[in-house]
């Protein structure tokens, strides 16, 4: 791949900003609007924002890590930057797509290139009604929530929850409870890509429930939608030498 032109962002912790000016020092480079592809510098949290930002735009993102964990992203250095894109593999990711219907009747829509998760807002546990395709599969969940993840973020909250790490090309969704009460022994699912689910809240006003499509949280919801968004063109790209399915592969052989 040859990109030509460079465009560099950095999330706002001195670290990142830093290493933002050096880069810009070093290397021509342009706006995000006018780039073949754009180096983020943070961590996790700031990429899946620039791959939010920029979700329409078809620009691939290129994160170096100054941030914490780093999933998603490749290793700092200054150096041979040129030559680190032109030989970095690209990773197409599928986003979700979340509809969450409030308590006031107002439909609100959202993303998610990790995971929708719901959540109880209070003390009290929620109670989900699931339907999969718009079959009924469980009628009563009582839980702290459920979540469906995307094989980019099965290894981020979802593996927390402790649902099952998915290889990038195996086109599944992990649909993964949390903490869940009843039905004691359920423990999730793995789904077609193409599948549709959908979450009915009991009792909301008893038992409210968030909704959270990355970092978009919805209060006080009823009912919620997610699907594969058909219409996200993402591209992560990754030095060879460390690219994501091998990182989702290594994760589980990790003791």
């Amino acid at each position: 791949m040859d990109f030509q032109r460079i465009a560099f962002v950095a999330a706002r912790q001195t670290e990142a900003q830093e290493a933002m000016a050096r880069l810009k020092a070093r290397y021509p480079h342009v706006p995000p609007a006018e780039a073949d592809v754009i180096v983020a510098l943070g961590g996790d949290g700031f990429v899946l924002e620039i791959l939010h930002r920029h979700h329409g735009d078809r620009i691939p993102v290129y994160g170096m890590n100054r941030g914490t964990v780093g999933f998603l992203m490749n290793e700092y250095t200054e150096d041979n930057l040129p030559d680190r894109l032109a030989r970095a593999d690209s990773t197409k990711l599928k986003a979700l797509k979340m509809q969450a219907w409030d308590t006031a009747g107002v439909l609100h829509e959202a993303l998610a290139i990790n995971e929708v998760s719901l959540l109880r807002e209070t003390r009290q546990a929620a109670k989900l009604k699931i339907l999969i395709d718009d079959i009924e599969r469980l009628d009563d969940m009582i839980c702290d929530g459920a979540l469906v993840s995307t094989p980019a973020g099965s290894t981020a909250y979802n593996l927390s929850a402790h649902g099952p790490i998915i290889p990038l090309g195996a086109d599944v969704l992990a649909l993964t409870p949390i903490s869940v009460f009843r039905p004691r022994r359920w423990r999730g699912a793995l789904l077609p890509i193409t599948a549709r689910v959908e979450f009915q809240i009991a009792t909301p006003e008893l038992r409210p429930v968030s909704a959270t499509a990355d970092s978009t949280e919805i209060r006080d919801v009823v009912r919620v939608v997610v699907c594969q968004d058909k219409d996200s063109d993402l591209t992560l790209l990754f030095d060879p030498e460390h690219n994501l399915e091998e990182r989702i592969l290594k994760e589980q052989f990790q003791p």
